[in-house]
């Protein structure tokens, strides 16, 4: 039980973050998560398209 009011008694000693705070930071996450999204499917979608010209390259009968 001391171990229940000793969780209870640090909660309210936690300076919790306003909403303000949280929706900017919920914001950055949210942006950031979208731009390394972005940045990845670029660059596997550039890392494909030339693996695939080095493959049509290597082997030319199999283009029909």
């Amino acid at each position: 039980m001391n171990f229940i009011k000793g969780v209870f008694h640090e909660m309210k000693m936690t300076t919790w973050p306003t909403w303000k705070e949280n929706r900017r930071d919920t914001t950055t996450v949210i942006i950031t998560s979208i731009i390394f999204a972005v940045y990845f499917a670029l660059c596997d979608w550039a890392i494909t398209a030339i693996l695939e010209k080095f493959v049509f390259l290597a082997n030319p009968a199999s283009c029909s």
